[in-house]
């Protein structure tokens, strides 16, 4: 992933299956003020939706997504700011 987007903390969240990167997400963005970037990493299939869905329920934003050698890179935004 290509981004001029400073990231604040990274989960690498690769091998783990659903639910667990979005459970393992809510607890690195519950310790990071708001307006700081969490970049993802993880290679579960449904990780996509299950994270487009969390960020949609919770307000937090998806800056960015990319899929390259079977492995997702998220770029979320904490919500607050």
């Amino acid at each position: 992933m290509k981004s001029e987007q400073r990231v604040d903390k990274t989960l690498d969240a690769t091998g783990l299956l659903c639910p667990e990167p979005v459970f393992r997400a809510r607890r690195c963005l519950a310790d990071m003020e708001a307006g700081q970037i969490l970049e993802i990493r993880a290679d579960d299939p449904l990780a996509e939706i299950d994270l487009a869905v969390f960020c949609e329920r919770t307000g937090h934003a998806m800056l960015a997504r990319d899929h390259a050698d079977g492995c997702w890179t998220f770029l979320l935004c904490k919500a607050g700011v």
